[in-house]
């Protein structure tokens, strides 16, 4: 296996009061094990994907400026290189990425994998993604209300990349020509709203996936939290204040 060169010096544990699971899948390798500052274990869930998160929030508890330009979380922490490698190293380990149709567009140029966000390590990823036998891209999984997407973004433009949409009855009425390079499908999960539980059932039963991140945004996290499917959650604490303004609303780490 390659071995990643890390963000610059290892990351500092602070403290560890975790014992080890014998209900896990795999432990991460050594090499990365040295940059990482200890195991990361991951544990397999029974019926659904082990789900884990991934903010950065600001002093003032908000992961996004909302601002045309700076809405996504690398401007929350000034695009920093440790918090960049360790979401290279969360969807490296990820079988499928879920997001809000909002948080899609906030980065419509990126591939959603963890090459596009630590390239320096892009192939100690890949191979760590090929040793813990997953596919060379994540699952993405769009979580749409409306349906309403544009498949001409850049992000949908890799023939590699493999889409689900998970929306409503009304949403997939919506769904306009899905005419792009990556392989789309439409998952219809209720009426007038997404059934989470469902989803997740079916992402672990009919698409093999056994690890999920959820990457946001707010409302997606706190629909996930509602519904008990957040097993761990990582979060990058940066020393920003974002503030609000009285016409922008700047979404704080839960919503709705």
């Amino acid at each position: 296996m390659s071995n990643p060169v890390g963000p610059g010096s290892a990351f500092q544990l602070l403290f560890d009061d975790a014992s080890p699971s014998a209900n896990s899948s795999s432990s991460l390798p050594l090499a990365f094990q040295e940059i990482y500052g200890g195991d990361w274990q991951v544990p397999v869930v029974d019926g659904r994907p082990y789900t884990f998160s991934n903010f950065a929030q600001s002093r003032d508890g908000r992961i996004s400026f909302a601002d045309p330009g700076i809405a996504t979380g690398g401007d929350v922490t000034g695009f920093n290189v440790y918090d960049r490698w360790l979401m290279g190293l969360l969807r490296a380990r990820a079988d499928a990425i879920l997001m809000g149709d909002v948080t899609v567009t906030m980065e419509p140029e990126f591939i959603f994998c963890a090459e596009t966000i630590s390239p320096n390590d892009a192939d100690a990823f890949t191979a760590l993604r090929r040793s813990e036998g997953r596919k060379e891209l994540p699952l993405v999984v769009i979580l749409s209300l409306e349906g309403k997407i544009d498949w001409t973004l850049p992000c949908f433009q890799d023939a590699r990349s493999h889409i689900l949409l998970a929306t409503t009855t009304a949403g997939a009425a919506n769904v306009s020509d899905c005419d792009c390079a990556a392989t789309v499908e439409v998952l219809i999960l209720g009426d007038d709203i997404v059934d989470l539980q469902r989803l997740v059932t079916m992402l672990y039963d009919g698409f093999g996936v056994r690890t999920l991140l959820c990457e946001g945004g707010s409302r997606v996290f706190a629909n996930m939290l509602d519904a008990g499917l957040i097993d761990e959650e990582f979060v990058t604490l940066c020393p920003t204040f974002i503030g609000r303004t009285p016409t922008r609303h700047r979404p704080s780490y839960t919503e709705g």
